[in-house]
């Protein structure tokens, strides 16, 4: 039985806080919700951080911390290295795509993977945020369908 209720928060590092605001809050429209400086870890090793959480309409949270005297390799991310998805109306992803030319915004889409269509949208931090809008047409797969996938994929690998 699954004890996890959902998600809170999934933290990643950022360059600026405030370049983070101008994308979460002003492109996206997300909440900046909270915002605390680390000085002290648990361990008691000083440190200088901000973390800063933008939440959604779910109470859940992408949170980030910017540490400018931790070294980090910041790089644009491959989609299949890391991305971060949300969920949106197609009426929505529609206006982010136009949105993101006004904003400077880097942007692919849309994308049909048949179960979902995606937009894709590079954050601040070089990280690709994609918006999804469910296909309401999409039958689940079955767990027998997910396994032979799954075997299939082990021998081709």
């Amino acid at each position: 039985m699954i004890k996890i209720k959902k998600l809170h928060h999934s933290a990643y590092r950022c360059k600026n806080t405030n370049e983070n605001i101008n994308f979460y809050v002003n492109f996206l429209g997300m909440k900046l919700s909270k915002a605390f400086i680390i000085t002290n870890t648990k361990t008691n090793r000083k440190t200088n951080v901000l973390h800063s959480f933008f939440s959604l309409n779910d109470g859940s949270a992408i949170a980030f911390f910017e540490d400018p005297n931790t070294y980090f390799n910041f790089k644009p991310q491959r989609d299949f290295d890391l991305h971060i998805a949300f969920e949106v109306s197609l009426k929505d992803l529609t206006l982010y795509l136009k949105k993101a030319k006004i904003f400077g915004i880097e942007t692919r889409g849309i994308s049909d993977h048949g179960f979902i269509k995606s937009g894709y949208f590079r954050d601040p931090n070089g990280y690709v945020i994609e918006l999804t809008v469910p296909n309401k047409n999409s039958r689940k797969q079955t767990k027998e369908e997910i396994d032979k996938i799954i075997k299939e994929w082990s021998i081709l690998k």
